[in-house]
């Protein structure tokens, strides 16, 4: 289990990263003699980030911006947002407040008890154990189900949409979408379902709206296993939004093949989402991310990377 996160970052969240150039002013600045002063003067480069305000998004943020990219940090809550920005200390961060719903990221509700108890619990296991030992503490109603979607896929198509018309006039065109492990098509219990999902050259985004509702449809009517949804393991929802969100991203790049589009598996990582019990630290699981929204024209798109090698989305 990885990468239980939203981020989005414009360069990814939220949990989704994507460039844009910003020139100095709105407008061409001129000097006395009417001359563009801004002509041959750098244009900047900015990055948003989705879920900003802590864990990796966080980690993101203070990357980017030591690197001297221009960073609007993002969260839903705006003292928190604030907060974050306030802790990072760098003039070349800006908060802006973004709601993606990201309450309903993983679909499950948790009764754990004293939740510095079963961190440490969980602290003694192997990753195995405490994978095993947290789908016995979920539940996965409907409600939280939905959420999940709205949150991990049409959360990502929002912004995604919102930012598109100014990627396509700057000349750093980067979205990376931060996935998980769990959205690989694996998981998937039909081969059908499967080769539907993973054949872009005939998906489309109508096709995956309409799969993202039948999903919710299914589950509503105890149909997920005869469809061919996960239903094994846990984070059901959540891993069916993870590869939504993939397939999504895949047509993305199919259709502006001008950008560069990616989603980065992070790994397991050290985060509030799991109690602090990752094997990675936030630095590591930032890796992937940061090397995609940092890397030169004519890079790698539609692509999936696990932490930051390239690997299939099956």
């Amino acid at each position: 289990m990885a990468g239980h996160n939203t981020l989005s970052f414009l360069a990814s969240a939220a949990p989704f990263a994507s460039f844009a150039d910003a020139d100095r002013a709105a407008k061409p600045q001129h000097d006395s003699s009417g001359k563009d002063a801004s002509a041959g003067a750098a244009t900047a480069v900015i990055a948003m980030v989705t879920g900003g305000n802590r864990g990796i998004g966080l980690e993101i943020c203070k990357q980017l911006a030591s690197n001297g990219v221009t960073v609007v940090l993002t969260a839903r809550d705006e003292k928190r947002g604030a907060k974050a920005v306030s802790a990072l200390g760098l003039s070349n961060v800006v908060f802006h407040e973004l709601e993606v719903n990201n309450e309903g990221i993983t679909g499950t509700t948790w009764s754990v008890g004293d939740p510095e108890i079963f961190r440490q619990k969980l602290a003694g296991m192997d990753l195995m154990e405490r994978i095993e030992t947290i789908n016995k503490h979920i539940t996965e109603p409907y409600e939280e189900a939905e959420k999940c979607l709205r949150t991990n896929y049409n959360g990502i198509k929002a912004v995604a949409k919102a930012l598109l018309p100014l990627l396509q006039s700057s000349s750093h065109r980067r979205i990376v979408n931060m996935s998980s492990d769990y959205g690989l098509l694996r998981f998937f219990s039909r081969d059908e379902l499967k080769e539907e999902l993973n054949n872009i050259d005939s998906l489309s985004e109508q096709r995956v709206d309409e799969l993202s509702e039948l999903f919710l449809k299914d589950f509503k009517d105890g149909q997920l296993e005869a469809r061919g949804w996960p239903k094994e393991g846990g984070f059901i929802a959540y891993k069916a939004s993870k590869a939504l969100a993939n397939a999504y991203s895949r047509i993305l790049a199919k259709e502006h093949p001008s950008l560069c589009i990616n989603c980065v598996h992070p790994g397991y990582v050290e985060t509030d989402m799991n109690f602090q019990v990752g094997h990675l630290t936030v630095e590591e699981g930032a890796r992937g991310a940061l090397m995609m929204a940092m890397a030169p024209k004519g890079g790698v798109t539609g692509a999936f990377l696990d932490l930051t090698e390239v690997a299939p989305f099956v």
